[in-house]
């Protein structure tokens, strides 16, 4: 086994994929991915049964609390489809750097950061919903981690760093971290993929987005999906309103002005009260967000998308969407959020819960008359 580690025996677990997943743990810096990559290159060609990764997630796990619970709500409004849905997964991670180097959730112990599980924490997340596509903000265990074992379970593997990731001021950092998409190869296939670095005022910027349009092998229907992740901070509202329009004027180009239908995933780090958030449900591609529809009215976000606790105080927030062409595409159910009692008084990140923002997943089916647009 030329890329097995000398690894602490977890009960009887010192299996051939622990010990990969083992090799996934290590935080070495940017130097040492390619050597963790030629170590992995022969093991990407066995696939890795879902099943035996999530009991190995669960062996790391062990000592920690159990996984939240969270149920799905039915929001099919008697649409008919002949196809299996297509579930969409949307989560800001939280990039490792960042969570232990700068965030400061002053309530959240050190010992809950541990990349060694909280990598199980996401992994486990990732396992249990069994996204067809996955969209991440803050992914800087890329090339070490994500790339190496969701390639195993059969995704295809795209990700677009920022150019100036504040994970580099951070001291022993894993690299940059930037945007990721990963889709199910069994379901789709890949018709054309777009790196975006954001403009605003006509200015390159640090924010960048991925597009890529995919081909459904079941229904033959084409359908793009993009993944991004806005400036954050108060008093940038200018600045994430003009990056907003400039993906919106890709995302227009890339789907034919609608023709495409369109996913868009992302941390928008913009409550709904913001001019970016109106620019997207008011564009001309015609977008809804999803989770609106959890709503007793269908017309309300959920009330926070991200709850932790730093030194100036509690942040509450909605900030991270699943966006959809609400003419071609269907929501057919969403994942409820995590209540207040689940995420505790200490909120995000936990030994519970390894990221300040929830995932959002949804099952989408396409409608029915492929020839209505708008």
């Amino acid at each position: 086994m030329p890329y097995s580690l000398q690894v602490c025996s977890m009960g009887n677990s010192t299996s051939r994929l622990y010990s990969v997943l083992a090799k996934t743990l290590s935080s070495g810096a940017v130097s040492q991915h390619q050597d963790c990559l030629g170590q992995l290159d022969s093991a990407r060609l066995d696939p890795i049964d879902p099943k035996d990764l999530l009991e190995e997630c669960q062996i790391v796990l062990q000592k920690r609390p159990p996984r939240f619970q969270r149920k799905f709500v039915n929001l099919k409004k008697n649409t008919a489809s002949n196809h299996r849905p297509i579930r969409v997964m949307q989560w800001n991670i939280l990039a490792q750097a960042l969570g232990e180097g700068k965030d400061n959730f002053v309530q959240c112990p050190m010992e809950a950061l541990k990349w060694e599980e909280r990598k199980c924490l996401i992994l486990e997340e990732i396992l249990a919903y069994k996204p067809d596509i996955l969209c991440l903000q803050e992914v800087d265990h890329y090339f070490d981690t994500f790339e190496p074992l969701l390639s195993r379970l059969g995704y295809q593997c795209t990700f677009f760093p920022k150019p100036w990731s504040p994970c580099l001021d951070v001291e022993h950092n894993n690299g940059p971290d930037g945007c990721a998409m990963f889709f199910l190869k069994a379901r789709f296939e890949l018709i054309n993929s777009a790196n975006i670095r954001l403009t605003a005022m006509k200015l390159k910027t640090n924010q960048v987005a991925i597009a890529q349009t995919l081909k459904c092998h079941e229904t033959g229907r084409l359908l793009c999906i993009a993944v991004t992740h806005l400036k954050a901070r108060t008093g940038w509202e200018k600045f994430r309103s003009a990056q907003g329009c400039d993906l919106l004027q890709n995302l227009k180009n890339i789907t034919q002005g609608a023709k495409i239908p369109l996913i868009v995933c992302g941390d928008f780090n913009a409550e709904p009260t913001e001019e970016v958030y109106r620019e997207f449900l008011n564009s001309s591609l015609n977008l809804n967000s999803a989770y609106k529809l959890l709503s007793p009215d269908g017309q309300s976000e959920p009330p926070y998308t991200t709850w932790k606790i730093r030194p100036s105080g509690e942040c509450q927030h909605t900030l991270d969407y699943i966006w959809y062409s609400q003419h071609a595409l269907n929501v057919n159910s969403a994942l409820g959020l995590l209540t207040e009692e689940q995420i505790g008084p200490n909120r995000l990140p936990s030994f519970n819960y390894p990221s300040d923002h929830l995932s959002l997943v949804c099952d989408f089916s396409f409608n029915q008359d492929p020839e209505r647009l708008l």
